[in-house]
């Protein structure tokens, strides 16, 4: 018993009651075992039942592998969170694939249907294997896991630098449609789950320690409905605005990236064409980068001598320098390019125009864009800085903006300026590019898209580098104009059907 005085009146008894007498507060992880339980229960109890519900939700089971396929290389090192019985999982024929579940009932059936997986009874919070995975997937989990931010913070602790994290979940806007069907027994009865919007996922992906590097929506209808639904899915979903609408939201991340502790070394490649006059200012020019440079001429069918040019300024500075020259068999930016990177030494590849419309040591920047971590493809972007009509004349500036917002909306992520030449990325990325160049086969000229396309598929982070544009000082522009466009423009189909329309 105590006495209270309230402003302007007399003093009034209060009770105080002893804590005994007060309920109990469950402790935070009191409350994230509860629900851990309730949801282990109810997947065990529908454990057996769960291949039937599958196939009658083929249609979209079969969009899920395909999403994942296309993300997912065969042979990769694989974890899967929250995999069921184990279906999704071996169906992306992992070299080495693991899959966790909370779900006793459900690994006990994966581990009898897929002996040469490896399958855990285990929560993602606790579960500390020591090893590192190439992709991880979650693929219809995020929404009933306990704690979010906890589970991506432990799965962080599960990857390399280039690990990639794949997330498949529900849109919220089909939130009431999807409970509609679960009472008409079109889908298997769901314990609650977290809505999460895609802006929502990637706050917390950032707070659990990843990057997002891509973003996308699939499926406008997710039931078979013949070719309505191919017309609906394949063509009309990926459209601005209507993919608003779509069912699956897909979220591919990465690690914060981490500069790197050492100093690697470089290699530059320097495609030429009838470059005589530029030959000696690429390299005079030139920083040194890295621990060593190398230096990559490549010459092409020239007609004004510039093999002889390039044979004296290595052998002139091949004291200075690490100077390889190559000559082409084969035709083309592309096929230069390739055959440069082929003997490069260095643990980064950069290319280097020989018009020197972009400055050698703009090539500072690339480096650091990469040794930074803050990209792993530095593509240069001459569209940020002034430059004067004779060196990017109108019509060339508005055909380099219109492909860049084409290849953005192509490739999900952004590009200001896909035409510039100058490029870099690391060696090893470049060598997985170039295994599975056969996803798009051999049909540019240029080179750049190649390696762009290549890129976004291994879902690389991509980023631009501005660089300031510079009128040639010597020789005339290869550039057919309209022929090259009309290639560029068949690129652009190209990549909507083996990129964008799958």
């Amino acid at each position: 018993m105590g006495l209270v005085r309230l402003r302007g009146e007399e003093p009034v008894a209060v009770q105080y009651l002893p804590m005994t007498l007060l309920p109990p507060v469950p402790a935070q992880e009191d409350l994230y075992r509860a629900h851990r339980d309730a949801i282990a229960k109810h997947f065990d109890r529908f454990a057996p039942e769960r291949d039937r519900w599958r196939e009658r939700g083929a249609y979209y089971h079969d969009d899920l592998t395909r999403v994942c396929r296309f993300v997912i290389p065969v042979g990769a090192r694989v974890l899967e969170v929250g995999c069921s019985t184990g279906s999704l999982l071996a169906s992306l024929e992992p070299g080495y694939g693991v899959g966790i579940d909370i779900s006793a009932e459900s690994i006990a059936f994966a581990r009898t249907r897929y002996p040469h997986l490896h399958f855990h009874h285990a929560d993602v919070e606790e579960f500390r294997p020591a090893e590192t995975f190439e992709y991880i997937v979650l693929a219809g989990t995020i929404g009933y896991l306990s704690d979010l931010q906890r589970t991506l913070a432990a799965l962080c602790t599960l990857c390399t630098p280039r690990t990639r994290l794949l997330i498949v979940h529900h849109s919220y806007l089909w939130e009431p449609l999807l409970r509609l069907g679960q009472k008409l027994g079109l889908r298997m009865p769901q314990p609650a789950e977290n809505w999460l919007s895609a802006d929502d996922l990637v706050n917390l992906l950032q707070l659990g320690g990843f990057e997002t590097v891509k973003r996308g929506r699939r499926l406008l209808c997710p039931v078979n409905l013949g070719p309505l639904s191919t017309l609906l899915n394949r063509f009309l979903a990926p459209l601005p605005w209507l993919n608003q609408l779509c069912l699956s939201n897909v979220l591919i991340a990465r690690p914060f990236p981490q500069p790197q502790a050492e100093q690697p070394s470089v290699s530059i490649i320097i495609p030429a064409r009838n470059e005589r006059g530029n030959i000696e200012n690429a390299l005079a020019l030139m920083p040194r980068l890295g621990c060593h440079t190398q230096v990559i001429y490549v010459e092409g069918h020239s007609k004004d001598d510039t093999w002889g040019e390039i044979q004296r300024v290595a052998q002139h500075y091949g004291d200075q320098w690490d100077i390889q020259t190559l000559q082409q068999t084969g035709k083309g930016k592309g096929d230069a390019v390739r055959l440069g990177f082929a003997k490069a030494t260095g643990a980064i590849v950069m290319i280097l125009d020989a018009d020197l419309t972009v400055a050698p040591p703009d090539m500072e920047k690339f480096y650091a864009a990469l040794v930074s971590g803050q990209a792993e493809f530095a593509n240069g972007s001459r569209l940020v800085y002034p430059r004067s009509a004779q060196a990017m004349p109108w019509l060339n500036t508005a055909a380099n903006k219109f492909f860049g917002l084409a290849f953005s909306y192509l490739l999900d992520q952004r590009f200001k300026d896909t035409l510039c030449g100058t490029k870099a990325l690391w060696r090893e990325d470049y060598e997985r590019i170039a295994q599975g160049r056969s996803y798009f086969g051999d049909f540019d000229p240029f080179g750049d898209f190649d390696l762009l396309f290549g890129a976004a598929k291994l879902n690389l982070k991509i980023l631009d580098v501005p660089v300031r544009y510079h009128e040639r000082v010597y020789g005339q522009s290869n550039i057919q104009h309209v022929r090259e466009g009309l290639i560029l423009l068949k690129m652009c189909l190209y990549a909507l059907r083996k990129i964008k329309f799958v």
